[in-house]
C-alpha cells in the first residue's frame, strides 16, 4: 500500500492529468453498467410479457388483453426516462469531480456556485425544473407510453420517445413534433383501455326507422360474430337511436366497443358493410346538403344501453308572503 502511494506521489505533474482520466473512464464504466442493467430489465419485462402471451413482434399484444399492452409500453418509457436520469446525473457528478480534482480551491466556491444555481433554478431555469418534473410524473402516474395515441393539445399522435424534458409526437402526416413537458396541461390518451366507434347513419326522412336500425344492427353484429373482427370487439354493437332529424334525412347512429388500436379499422369495414346492405335493402341515401356530422364527441353526448344513473333534485318550494 506504501508502494503504491509512493508510486502515485511520484507521477509528478501526470497525477491531475491521469486522475481526471481515471474518473471519466470511471463515470463511462458506471453509466455503460447501469445501461446495462436498465435495457437487461426492460428486455425481460418485455420477454416475459411476449412470451405469457404466446407472441413474438409487440404489435400482436393489441390482440391480448390490455394490461399486458400497458405493461410493454410503460417498460419501455420507464426505461427511456431512466437512461436519461442516469447519464444526466453520471455526467454532472463526473463534472463536479473533475473541476476538484483539477482545482481544488475550487471546492470552497461551491456554495457560491450552488447560490447562483438556485437563483438561476428560481428564474430563468424553472421551465426546465418544470419540464423534468413533469415528465416524470407522467410517466410514474402511466398517463401516456411510448406507442400510444395521445392529444396533447399542441399535437396529436403516436408517441415515439418520452425524455426527461421532451416527448416526442408523430402526427399522421409524419411530422415529428417535440413537445416540452411542461406544457402539456392535458394528456387525452386513446390508446388506454378501450375505444368506441362511432357511425352516424343518414337515411330518408320517409324510411321505416324500426326497420333500418334493425338492419344496420344486424349488419354490425354479423361483422363482429366473424372471427376476424371478434377479437376487436369488446362488446355486442349497439344502436342508440335517432342523433338528429332534417327535412332532408334522419340521422341514427350505431356504436361498437372496441380495442383501442382496432377503431378506425372496425368502423371502416362497418361502413363498407352497411353502405352494402343499404343497398340491398333499396335505401339510397339522401343528398346531404344541411346535415354536418362532427367526429369528437362530447360528454353529453355519451349514453348507451346502460346510462349513468342520477337522484332527481330537491324542489324548494317558495315561502308565501304573509299579509
Amino acid at each position: 500500500m506504501d508502494g503504491l502511494a509512493a508510486w502515485w506521489q511520484g507521477l509528478g505533474p501526470w497525477q491531475t492529468p491521469i486522475e481526471v482520466l481515471l474518473i471519466v473512464v470511471v463515470a463511462v464504466l458506471v453509466r455503460l453498467v447501469l445501461q446495462f442493467v436498465i435495457n437487461r430489465t426492460v428486455r425481460s419485462i418485455v420477454t416475459g410479457v411476449k412470451k405469457k402471451q404466446g407472441v413474438e413482434d409487440t404489435q400482436a399484444l393489441n390482440a391480448t388483453p390490455l394490461a399486458a399492452v400497458r405493461v410493454v409500453q410503460r417498460t419501455r418509457t420507464l426505461g427511456g426516462v431512466l437512461s436519461s436520469v442516469v447519464t444526466t446525473v453520471i455526467v454532472i457528478v463526473a463534472a463536479l469531480l473533475v473541476i476538484t480534482t483539477i482545482a481544488p480551491d475550487a471546492v470552497g466556491a461551491f456554495s457560491l456556485i450552488t447560490a447562483a444555481i438556485g437563483a438561476g433554478l428560481g428564474f430563468g431555469a424553472q421551465n426546465i425544473v418544470k419540464d423534468v418534473l413533469n415528465g416524470l410524473f407522467m410517466v410514474i402516474e402511466d398517463q401516456l407510453g411510448v406507442g400510444d395515441v395521445v392529444d396533447l393539445g399542441p399535437a396529436t399522435g403516436v408517441v415515439e420517445a418520452v425524455g426527461i424534458r421532451v416527448t416526442d409526437i408523430r402526427d399522421v402526416n409524419g411530422t415529428l413534433w417535440h413537445v416540452r413537458n411542461g406544457e402539456i396541461v392535458r394528456v387525452g390518451n386513446l390508446s388506454q383501455g378501450w375505444a368506441r366507434a362511432i357511425i352516424d347513419l343518414a337515411v330518408p326522412y320517409e324510411s321505416d326507422i324500426d326497420q333500418v336500425e334493425a338492419l344496420i344492427l344486424a349488419t354490425a353484429v354479423g361483422m363482429t360474430s366473424e372471427a376476424k373482427w371478434k377479437r376487436l370487439v369488446i362488446e355486442k354493437p349497439e344502436v342508440w337511436g335517432i342523433e338528429s332529424i332534417s327535412a332532408e334525412a334522419i340521422v341514427v347512429r350505431l356504436v361498437v366497443k372496441t380495442r383501442t388500436s382496432a377503431k378506425d379499422e372496425v368502423a371502416r369495414e362497418l361502413r363498407m358493410r352497411l353502405k352494402r346492405a343499404l343497398d340491398d335493402a333499396g335505401i339510397k341515401l339522401p343528398a346531404l346538403n344541411s346535415i354536418v356530422l362532427t367526429g369528437f364527441e362530447g360528454a353529453g353526448s355519451i349514453r348507451g344501453a346502460r346510462p349513468p344513473k342520477t337522484a332527481q333534485l330537491p324542489v324548494l318550494e317558495k315561502p308565501k308572503d304573509e299579509s
